[in-house]
């Protein structure tokens, strides 16, 4: 399915839900928050979609049907060498960015430079959406993925981790191939979570269910967001992942460092978590020609 460059989200007017901290903000980023927000019906399950929260039961909301589509989301993250060039971390970017256009079944792919340090020192991270987890194996066992791998990647990177999740997005081209103004630039965060095994059942379902809902209140200035229980990697030690595209930086640290964020972390997560990590970076064009 081709999607046209120009494609843009269509954009329903509503006033701004219960995001946090509004009266810190200034009149011009609140003007610009209360435009471009999607609303639909009410229910039980919610599926994060372009600029708004879908909340839907079966699959209806108060319009008619909502189609969801189940997706598996792919992330790589890369240890590069402290050698590497800036002509050869272009290599490597451009080269992995453009894997979709050479092969079937990739639906987006978005890359960078993780800004900050990290417990892991990764420095690179990939995010790739996939159709289904059989579309994954394809993708690596490929002569192609092969080839990028041996000769872009790995001369330049050491050691590297995947963490692979199934979610839902609405069934519609916008928000499933990522396309679009909205996705053109943006900050990408990634959140990966190892619960203890002594965690419970409850505590763990009530620290998701508390991002979930931190998410969906936060829904005006966040692009997309995406989570889910991790499949099988015994070598990456994670259960549990998600990924939240933002408009910009600005967007992200008011999440990040908002006292909800923070609180939730503190009383929800800290607990029950083992091992976390908290990756961004900022999203641009890149791959614009065919490696």
């Amino acid at each position: 399915m081709s999607v046209p460059a120009s494609a843009q989200v269509p954009h329903i007017i509503r006033p701004v839900g219960s995001c946090f901290r509004l009266h810190q903000l200034s009149a011009q980023n609140l003007d610009r928050f209360c435009v471009g927000r999607r609303w639909w019906g009410t229910g039980k399950k919610m599926i994060l979609s372009t600029r708004g929260v879908l909340e839907s039961s079966n699959g209806a909301h108060s319009g008619g049907l909502m189609k969801k589509r189940k997706i598996v989301e792919h992330i790589i993250l890369l240890r590069a060498k402290p050698n590497i060039s800036d002509a050869e971390e272009k290599d490597m970017l451009d080269y992995l960015y453009t894997s979709q256009y050479q092969m079937r079944g990739i639906l987006a792919v978005s890359l960078g430079r993780i800004e900050d340090p990290n417990s892991e020192n990764f420095t690179h991270a990939v995010f790739m959406r996939f159709q289904q987890k059989e579309d994954i194996a394809k993708f690596q066992s490929s002569a192609y993925y092969s080839k990028v791998l041996d000769e872009h990647v790995k001369p330049v990177s050491y050691g590297s981790v995947s963490v692979d999740f199934e979610s839902e997005v609405e069934d519609d081209i916008i928000p499933l191939f990522r396309r679009g103004e909205d996705f053109n630039y943006g900050v990408e965060f990634m959140l990966l979570i190892s619960f203890f095994k002594t965690a419970s059942r409850e505590a763990t379902e009530d620290a998701l269910a508390s991002l979930q809902k931190l998410i969906s209140q936060c829904s005006s200035f966040i692009v997309q967001a995406t989570c889910g229980c991790c499949l099988d990697h015994p070598d990456n030690g994670y259960n549990h992942a998600a990924v939240i595209r933002f408009p910009s930086f600005d967007d992200f640290k008011l999440f990040r460092e908002s006292t909800e964020y923070k609180d939730m972390w503190a009383s929800k997560f800290h607990p029950i978590v083992e091992k976390s990590l908290h990756l961004h970076f900022t999203v641009d064009p890149v791959g614009n020609q065919l490696m």
